[in-house]
């Protein structure tokens, strides 16, 4: 029998009915709530023949947490994406792109992390198991769904992770604001895993002195950095262009 959880939120509730319909058992929202928005979430449910349960507030509360549940959740189904690099890799078609994350415990900036990831076509989103948040019920939310669809994989030694894909052709390229290279220059239409930190903290130097290379974002206005999420996507994206839009 398949494991299950719950997850909350208009975004990631619409998103497993929309992508995975059959995985989501029941769907559960706050008595009081008379809206448009919930309206429409529970057309979506009942419209793929899942049941549509009104219950109160308090034990919404406890199936979210100390989440934001925006009064509706789900039991769903986990999903079961590729649980190791190599599976990953093995099974990609043409140019790999990988997003690499050392050292984000912050779940909004995981979530937002792995949206820009789902929309740019990356293959793996890849963290150290320890100095990171994980995909806990905030991180799903915040994603709207792209965690089930993006493998997120941890691994114990992220430097020897790096290594190891390098042994595979693939040119580790790291986010550093000292770069003499600015992140928009030629070369990410290889084989490429993008690597960042976490906002303040930056790369760790052991992972900073594995990358192939070191790349910046030139920041025009006063600000010193950017969030881990907006530079996550500006970076994903410029590999994007590169390779032709796909």
């Amino acid at each position: 029998m398949a494991n299950t959880r719950y997850i909350y939120g208009f975004h990631a509730l619409a998103a497993r009915l929309r992508q995975r319909a059959g995985s989501v058992h029941e769907v559960y929202v706050e008595s009081n709530r008379r809206d448009a928005r919930t309206a429409d979430l529970v057309r979506q449910a009942r419209a793929a023949g899942v049941r549509v349960v009104e219950i109160d507030a308090a034990r919404l509360a406890g199936m979210a947490g100390a989440g934001r549940h925006q009064g509706v959740a789900a039991k769903v189904d986990t999903v079961d994406l590729a649980t190791s690099l190599d599976d990953v890799l093995d099974a990609v078609q043409g140019p790999p792109l990988l997003l690499v994350l050392d050292g984000v415990t912050d779940p909004h900036n995981l979530g937002a992390c792995l949206r820009s990831a789902d929309a740019a076509g990356v293959h793996a989103v890849v963290a150290p198991k320890d100095r990171a948040v994980g995909l806990n019920a905030t991180v799903m939310k915040v994603a709207s769904g792209a965690a089930d669809t993006v493998p997120y994989i941890t691994v114990t030694n992220l430097a020897r992770t790096l290594r190891e894909l390098k042994e595979r052709d693939i040119w580790i390229v790291g986010a550093a604001e000292e770069a003499a290279v600015a992140h928009h220059a030629p070369g990410l239409d290889r084989p490429l895993a993008w690597v960042l930190g976490a906002e303040g903290e930056g790369l760790r130097r052991l992972t900073k002195e594995t990358c192939d290379e070191l790349r910046r974002i030139p920041m025009a206005g006063s600000v010193a950095s950017l969030n881990v999420s907006v530079a996550t996507g500006i970076c994903l994206f410029e590999a994007v262009r590169q390779r032709g839009g796909a």
